[in-house]
């Protein structure tokens, strides 16, 4: 079925995205990479302004439709890039800092946090295949933890470890507000996906302008990379894709959900060979856990 294959095509790029962020940010600054892969991301919007102007008919008709925002709208489409912002700094830093083999799997828990968050803020009650994933999940980081000691990585200790994990609780919160704002506010999935590039693009130049800038002489210097663009340009195309596969009438967003979540993957697979990581075949059998515990919680 296409949209499967669409779902898959999503995940695969969105694994090379995060092989592409470790190679960028290997050995070098931060903040300009985030700014420069947030630019990239954002260029690919001008052809959907083009449309607009050039064809407006017929960008109605497709999901690269771009209806006008009103104020509110900004104002929640700012809220919504301000979190991400949050996000993708820890998560960037972290990066940076840890082997991708530790990184991908942690990001790739997410539905346990949001879950968590589901119960937290919505009072859910879990099912008990919840529970269980909750379960496999937590005893494969406790599995990392272990696994992490052996290369210098305290998970109790380390600040980056720290980051991770609250980029990813982060995108939680990233995750329950876009389900507020495309399913209970009815928002265009491209107006999000505009906007929500274009402040990103705005915040990340301004932190580079205010905090990296005059500090440069002292941190980590910039260096160029063919991967910075990519980060964004990936990204901005696995979204697009996704957001076709969701489009379709026959989609199952359960099944969109694990395949979304499958990049882990490519991205441990081939960026733990690509930055020689150690202890691969342990890291992988903690991985499992972790996928088969995010399975659980999502077709639960």
């Amino acid at each position: 079925m296409l949209w499967i294959a669409l779902g898959l095509i999503s995940s695969v790029l969105l694994g090379f995205y995060d092989v592409c962020k470790k190679h960028a940010l290997n050995h070098n600054a931060v903040l300009p990479v985030l700014f420069f892969s947030t630019l990239a991301s954002f260029l690919p919007m001008l052809a959907v302004l083009g449309g607009m102007h050039w064809a407006p008919e017929m960008m109605e008709q497709s999901c690269f439709y771009l209806p006008e925002a009103t104020p509110a709208q900004h104002l929640h489409l700012f809220a919504k890039s301000f979190i991400i912002f949050i996000s993708w700094t820890l998560a960037y830093f972290a990066m940076k800092h840890l082997p991708i083999s530790i990184v991908s799997p942690v990001r790739a828990s997410g539905p346990v946090w949001t879950l968590i968050g589901a119960l937290l803020l919505f009072h859910e009650r879990p099912e008990p295949m919840q529970w269980a994933g909750m379960a496999v999940v937590f005893l494969s980081y406790f599995a990392f933890s272990l696994i992490g000691r052996k290369e210098g990585v305290d998970f109790h200790r380390s600040r980056w470890i720290l980051f991770i994990f609250l980029a990813t609780l982060v995108g939680t919160l990233s995750a329950l507000y876009d389900k507020y704002l495309l399913q209970q506010q009815g928002y265009a999935p491209m107006l999000v996906q505009f906007w929500f590039a274009f402040y990103n693009m705005i915040l990340f130049g301004l932190t580079v302008l205010l905090f990296w800038l005059p500090n440069r002489s002292k941190t980590t210097p910039f260096k160029w990379r063919w991967s910075i663009p990519l980060i964004g340009l990936l990204l901005t195309s696995a979204d697009l894709i996704y957001f076709h596969a969701v489009r379709n009438p026959a989609s199952l967003i359960v099944v969109l959900s694990i395949l979304r979540r499958s990049s882990v993957v490519v991205s441990f697979t081939v960026g733990s060979l690509l930055f020689g990581d150690v202890n691969r075949r342990m890291k992988a059998w903690a991985l499992a856990g972790v996928l088969i515990g995010v399975v659980l919680i999502i077709l639960s």
